[in-house]
């Protein structure tokens, strides 16, 4: 064997003791960094739930106790959790009554957005009517419009009709400030759709009601899901608009836990409760459709 070969046999098995030691130092790398990020994800997550937890905690105490101590305590003396405060909640008339106002004032809203964007937002992609791309782009000015310069004209506007301080009248502004940034997302997404789809649905003899119901509605689901979420969680947490426009009959919880605040300031054991309840509901909507709302906010990012 000649002292090239031996030399070229030991560079590669040096080269290969390299790339080993390498490949090893990557890995332990890797399974290091994989940990220390999984714990900073939980830590972030938990202190992201703080709030909601220390809320959750003080509607379980009653009113002394959270006048005398902070809401960790309940960790070192669980003897202070009672259940007392959601039955006193369910016996006040304003916040249950509020409660179903907000169901009543947020599932339309959400809906209705839902479908007439997704209407217009299928026509914008796909149909030809005069002066398309120019209304497309009014509805996207629309997106900088803020509701506080509405409220005024708005409210006499309501008041003429006969619906201010009414329940529709709530749905109908959610609604009309929902519709731009709604039309804006599904007509973008369903612009995506390989126009080879469309046009083979329109050869099997596919007329636009089921082009729409059939392909682009299914195709759309996370898009769709994703504006469901927003729509939900922007009507649910929404105090603004309610307080102009609704009176104590509409009032949503969010108006409603405002006004006990006002009225009665030391009633924190009706008032802890309640705002627990308003936080959890959008929370679990959230987590039930968290997979849909990732797909529709990543969708298009990858082809």
């Amino acid at each position: 064997m000649s002292a090239t070969d031996a030399t070229g046999r030991t560079d590669a098995a040096e080269g290969a003791g390299v790339r080993a030691k390498r490949s090893l130092a990557t890995r332990i790398a890797a399974r290091t960094g994989g940990g220390v990020l999984r714990v900073f994800l939980v830590l972030a997550a938990l202190f992201w739930l703080m709030p909601t937890i220390g809320l959750l905690l003080s509607s379980l105490r009653d009113s002394g106790d959270i006048a005398a101590s902070g809401w960790w305590t309940v960790f070192s003396a669980p003897a202070q959790i009672t259940t007392e405060n959601y039955s006193r909640l369910l016996e006040n008339e304003a916040i249950t009554g509020s409660l179903f106002s907000t169901v009543m004032i947020t599932v339309p809203a959400t809906v209705l957005v839902v479908v007439i964007g997704a209407l217009a937002g299928y026509a914008f992609a796909w149909m030809e009517f005069p002066g398309r791309d120019w209304w497309f782009m009014v509805v996207v000015g629309l997106l900088v419009v803020p509701v506080q310069v509405a409220l005024v004209p708005v409210s006499e506007l309501f008041g003429v009709v006969g619906i201010f301080e009414t329940t529709i009248g709530v749905v109908l502004f959610h609604v009309a400030f929902g519709l731009p940034f709604a039309i804006f997302l599904l007509r973008n997404f369903f612009a995506e759709i390989p126009r080879e789809l469309l046009e083979a649905a329109r050869l099997d003899g596919a007329g636009e009601t089921r082009l729409f119901t059939r392909v682009v509605m299914p195709l759309g689901g996370p898009a769709i899901a994703s504006l469901g979420i927003f729509q939900f969680l922007w009507v649910w947490n929404d105090m603004l608009v309610a307080l102009i426009f609704a009176d104590s009959d509409s009032a949503p919880i969010t108006v409603a836990l405002q006004r006990q605040v006002r009225q009665f300031g030391n009633n924190i054991d009706v008032l802890a409760p309640g705002a627990f309840v308003s936080v959890i509901i959008p929370l679990a909507v959230f987590f039930a459709f968290q997979r849909q709302f990732v797909s529709g906010v990543m969708a298009g990012a990858v082809k």
